[in-house]
């Protein structure tokens, strides 16, 4: 594991931060105290440029975009780059124009690009090596691996695949469900997943092991909304599958579907039930009548993955490959804002097996079991 993973774990409340606007005064690098006793914000790097090229669903998800938006507004505002000097592109309904807003920050000159989603790779993967003195990252990436996963170029040496060990986090939060469908003397819990494929099966695998490691007598079911990027811009299937499982009996849910979760939440009122958000604290940007209905949320770390690229970037000590964010290093992780139902006596048996994994006492699987 690399050292900057273990050294850039931002508390859980950076994820709604809103950076403030930094100085290009690069004469300091530290705060500034005017006379009256106020404090000013720290001397920003000018040197570099960073943007953001966010997946469908865009700012405004209250998941995965939101978080590494977060990312970058923290780096902002700890000056590791000029507010000026950065950019955020949206991508539309469908993603067909990714590679383009990635080529277009790569042309504007950006020595730091980040494509966030997987869907970035091949992308990525094609427009890096034609700017060879700037730097790309890809969250949940897999363009660094190349031809071996059907990519076109090999050996990149400025593109940093950044992923997670989502099964790990999502792990706690399957077992949180299961301790409380066992409270609520409950045999069924669901699953809701966004786009089919071996990310997503990452949620569900650890999401089921987390819950039969409880208790192997309850039944997990599941339902995708899609097998493409539009599938985590579905809040109306996500509300409709979400209905059709707590209708079969499932007590909590956990969605692992982008904005399309906001459909489990508005269905987790409808039914009375409990949901489980995933990537942010979800119970933080929830409606008043959502909230007391949101056990916990899988903390995916996306804004430290951000920030950690940002940094190396102005450092100029960016690494390419693949890094992994796990359970150890603070990269995936749960939250605990709803305190009248994720109870100490819930949180200490998650500590309990958080120490496990880390140790290796327990392995968490990455694909879920073939039935």
């Amino acid at each position: 594991m690399p050292k900057w993973l273990r050294t850039l774990a931002l508390p859980l409340v950076a994820l709604g931060m809103v950076g403030a606007a930094c100085s290009s005064d690069s004469s300091s690098s530290t705060a500034a105290t005017s006379g009256s006793g106020t404090t000013s914000a720290p001397a920003c790097n000018p040197d570099i440029q960073a943007g953001l090229v966010l997946d469908v669903g865009g700012l405004g998800d209250k998941s995965f975009n939101d978080a590494a938006y977060a990312g970058l507004q923290k780096a902002i505002a700890d000056g590791l780059v000029c507010e000026e000097n950065t950019k955020y592109v949206e991508s539309n309904a469908t993603g067909s124009d990714r590679a383009d807003n990635v080529a277009g920050l790569a042309e504007a000159g950006y020595n730091l690009i980040v494509g966030v989603g997987f869907a970035f790779s091949p992308d990525i993967n094609e427009i890096a090596p034609d700017y060879p003195d700037q730097s790309f990252a890809v969250i949940d990436g897999y363009a660094t691996c190349g031809t071996a996963c059907g990519l076109t170029n090999d050996n990149l040496e400025n593109v940093a695949d950044l992923a997670f060990k989502e099964q790990e986090g999502s792990f706690l939060v399957g077992a949180a469900a299961a301790i409380v469908a066992d409270g609520q003397n409950c045999k069924t819990v669901g699953f809701l997943g966004g786009q089919t494929g071996p990310l997503i099966q990452k949620f569900e695998a650890g999401y089921t092991a987390g819950v039969q490691q409880v208790n192997p007598d309850i039944k997990v079911l599941v339902e995708y909304i899609g097998d493409d990027v539009t599938a985590f811009n579905d809040a109306v299937k996500g509300e409709t599958l979400s209905t059709g499982m707590y209708d079969d009996g499932a007590c909590v849910i956990y969605h692992a579907a982008g904005a399309s979760g906001a459909g489990l939440f508005n269905a987790a009122v409808k039914a009375d039930k409990i949901a489980i958000g995933v990537d942010s604290d979800q119970y933080l940007t929830a409606s008043a009548e959502q909230q007391p209905l949101i056990l916990t949320s899988m903390i995916k770390r996306v804004d430290t993955a951000v920030y950690g690229a940002i940094q190396q970037t102005g450092e100029g000590t960016f690494r390419a490959g693949p890094a992994v964010f796990d359970l150890g290093a603070e990269g995936v992780d749960y939250s605990k804002s709803n305190t009248e139902l994720m109870t100490q006596d819930i949180i200490d048996q998650l500590e309990a097996f958080r120490t496990q994994i880390i140790s290796g006492e327990i392995k968490v699987p990455e694909a879920p079991a073939k039935s």
